[in-house]
């Protein structure tokens, strides 16, 4: 499965409402270390059918990163029957964001 493009209107359908396990990238266009972790999120999403990864841009979906307390990018939030479970700010490698997903 692909990273799926998730705005304010569809995430709580995608996201808070999803029987799978769901990893949220809040990200922006012009951040590098969101640059860096775009093809890693995008093998994780390959690799593992039963988990959701999904992507909020930061910069069109201000008020849904307001929502979360997002302060810093990139920020991965892991969601388990429509509550977070799990975060991590900044680039982190395969190893690291499968760690947030157990």
């Amino acid at each position: 499965m692909a990273v799926i493009k998730v705005t304010t209107a569809d995430f709580e359908n995608v996201v808070l409402k999803s029987d799978k396990l769901v990893l949220v990238d809040f990200n922006a266009d012009w951040c590098g270390p969101c640059k860096m972790l775009a093809p890693v999120l995008e093998e994780i999403a390959a690799e593992h059918e039963d988990i959701k990864v999904v992507s909020v841009n930061v910069d069109d979906e201000g008020d849904l990163a307001a929502q979360f307390g997002i302060s810093s990018i990139p920020c991965l939030i892991a969601f388990k029957d429509g509550a977070e479970t799990k975060r991590s700010i900044g680039f982190r490698g395969k190893g690291a964001i499968e760690e947030l997903l157990r």
